[in-house]
């Protein structure tokens, strides 16, 4: 029995040996260790060597969900939206039911030829960003402008949203 196997729960048959052994004759948490212990050799090593992963290398750079920066100053919601590498018609905003949202895709496609091979790589993401608006805003006058990569969306607030301001008095302690 190795170490690993004393601490795991397993059912055991008249052999001593659990299921999962007797399927690969390897533990799963053993298998799991293995892999494990080879990333982290391979990686002080050769620290600076890609490491062998199983997903493709245009899955581990794709960022789906862009930074949001919500403001809400006196009479409107500003939202700004981070898309470097997009285009103006590559991003769709809606407003429905006080809700703001923000879609979009990015897709890229790389190709190198040289002395005896030939890459291609292509990459997909969407993205879909939804804003519930804190008060509610006029939709006939909300303007978008894309510029260097950063959506900015403007909300004017309704005037029933701005004559519902309070000050509220804030006290010390007692």
């Amino acid at each position: 029995m190795n170490k690993l196997s004393k601490w795991l729960p397993t059912r055991k048959g008249s052999n001593g040996e659990s299921a999962l052994q007797r399927s690969s004759g390897v533990h799963p948490m053993e298998r799991m260790r293995e892999e494990m212990n080879r990333m982290f050799d391979s990686f002080f090593r050769d620290p600076f060597a890609p490491l062998e992963l199983d997903w493709p290398r245009s899955f581990q750079s794709l960022e789906l969900s862009p930074r949001v920066d919500i403001e809400d100053r006196k009479k409107e919601i500003r939202v700004s939206v981070e898309l470097p590498g997009l285009e103006p018609d590559d991003v769709e905003v809606d407003l429905a039911d006080n809700t703001l949202t923000v879609k979009g895709e990015k897709k890229t496609e790389e190709s190198e030829e040289r002395d005896g091979y030939y890459l291609s790589e292509r990459s997909y993401g969407a993205f879909q960003r939804v804003i519930p608006l804190p008060v509610e805003v006029e939709p006939d006058k909300v303007k978008a402008r894309f510029k260097r990569g950063v959506l900015t969306v403007r909300l004017p607030k309704s005037e029933r949203a701005r004559e519902n301001v309070r000050k509220i008095a804030v006290s010390g302690e007692d």
